[in-house]
């Protein structure tokens, strides 16, 4: 049975950078949710990415963040992704 990992990572960005970066993120393929803050740490879009809906939602979330990147100068993505953990079998299961 497979256990998952869920890590976050904070990248900081500049307002006329934030689209191309959660383009880049998208295209990653592992991410499970993006949330876009501002400098405050006020939130102002929290996006589940799930395979089947990327196609759906990526052009009007897109062209929200594109909105959203000509009002605030800088903004942090929070990037939360699911890693697969690596199980490690004891030396006693190894004997039969």
């Amino acid at each position: 049975m497979d256990k998952f990992q869920t890590i976050f990572e904070e990248i900081k960005v500049a307002g006329n950078d934030l689209l191309a970066k959660v383009k880049s993120l998208i295209e990653e393929g592992n991410i499970r949710r993006l949330i876009i803050k501002d400098d405050k740490g006020n939130t102002f879009i929290e996006i589940p990415l799930t395979v089947a809906a990327i196609g759906v939602i990526a052009a009007p979330v897109l062209a929200a963040i594109g909105a959203l990147s000509a009002l605030v100068a800088n903004f942090t993505i929070v990037v939360e992704r699911s890693k697969a953990e690596e199980t490690k079998q004891a030396p006693e299961d190894l004997k039969s």
